[in-house]
């Protein structure tokens, strides 16, 4: 869409999204963060627990708005190119963050390198959503949306585990399963499962096309933004309701990321947005979402930065029990004695020097598309 026609809610909401996966990336340690700023142990539901599935939904939203007038005017080999090159970029640069090291030569040894990672997610799911939507209605996409969960959930439930029913715990859940059978310990990232699994990829793109069902909302001209408001809220109330009832049978998880997660996680996603929708596009009220734009006009760079630099920081040695990132977060705890604090004061620090590399770059227009 051009900048004129831009829908200001989605670059907000996009911003917020990444400002919020920084944040939590990146406390002052993880022996000392509060608790809303953690990943549930297990089941369960937490804040921080919402920012991924929020980011792939924003996924959903932008294909739907980049791929709407081509699939009218006609799909041609250019636009399946650049699908592929911004699929294969993303997977890159999630290994290349996996694999880097400060050791000559600068890359882990290959067959200890975990191969699953938020990048690698996005762009597998970015591939398989973007091409669903090229080829298919709103009603085939509902059609696999409704597939796709009430089939990982039958998968999840009804596939024994070494012979025994699968409790869904840590040991003994399906997903693990393939995950070792298929990636081996060696390439995970814990012992048990991986948070970005191979089977657990299949709702994360359920929870993608969640998030083109927005968009395509919003792109309706037959619709009022009224209109369009009350859609999303009611898409929103309609899926948590389900997404809890599900969750008595089939539990929060967002390890597996389960399809009660999928529904609870979309339907908040949808309810928030039309919190941002209503203020900024319907009121005109937009002027406080200003920084938010600015981090989102390049977020999967920004993303990437900071997970560079704080890796980098960590293997930055300047002795050999403390590294950089110790020796500041060392010297900031020093002055703020409050531990969870001062964690969470550098993690804002860290938030604040990237929104002014973010502020930079959109201030030269400078804007690097993955």
């Amino acid at each position: 869409m051009g900048t004129a026609k831009r829908i200001l809610s989605v670059d907000i909401f996009r911003g917020l999204t990444i400002a919020a996966m920084i944040l939590v990336n990146n406390p002052g340690t993880w022996g000392q963060v509060y608790a809303p700023f953690l990943h549930a142990e297990w089941h369960g539901l937490t804040p921080t627990d919402l920012i991924f599935p929020f980011f792939l939904f924003i996924v959903g939203m932008s294909i739907s708005f980049a791929y709407t007038k081509k699939k009218e005017a006609g799909i041609n080999a250019d636009v399946y190119k650049k699908i592929i090159s911004r699929t294969l970029k993303l997977i890159f640069l999630g290994l290349f963050l996996a694999a880097f090291t400060f050791d000559f030569p600068f890359i882990k040894d290959l067959s200890q390198l975990r191969l699953p990672g938020v990048l690698q997610r996005i762009g597998v799911v970015f591939f398989i959503a973007s091409i669903l939507f090229l080829h298919l209605n709103w009603k085939a996409l509902l059609g696999v949306f409704i597939t796709l969960l009430i089939g990982y959930w039958l998968i999840m439930t009804q596939i024994p585990v070494n012979g025994a029913m699968a409790l869904l715990t840590k040991e003994s859940n399906f997903a693990s399963v393939v995950d070792l059978n298929i990636l081996t310990r060696a390439h995970m990232w814990k012992e048990l499962y991986d948070p970005e699994g191979l089977l657990s990829t299949i709702p994360a793109i359920a929870t993608t096309i969640f998030g083109m069902f927005l968009g395509i909302i919003l792109l309706n001209k037959n619709k009022s933004q009224q209109e369009k408001l009350k859609l999303f809220v009611i898409i929103g109330i309609v899926t948590v309701i389900l997404g809890c009832l599900w969750s008595i049978i089939f539990p929060l998880n967002k390890a597996l990321w389960t399809s009660s997660f999928v529904l609870v996680t979309g339907g908040l996603a949808s309810l928030v947005y039309a919190i941002i929708f209503y203020i900024a596009d319907i009121l005109g009220h937009a002027t406080w979402g200003k920084p938010a734009i600015i981090f989102g006009s390049n977020a999967i760079t920004v993303f990437f930065l900071s997970s560079f630099t704080s890796k980098s920081f960590g293997l930055i040695k300047l002795s050999d029990e403390q590294s950089l990132h110790g020796f500041l977060y060392e010297t900031l705890s020093s002055l703020i004695t409050i531990p969870k604090l001062s964690s969470l004061v550098y993690a804002i620090i860290v938030i604040a020097f990237y929104y002014l590399v973010a502020y930079i770059l959109y201030k030269k227009k400078i804007f690097i598309k993955v």
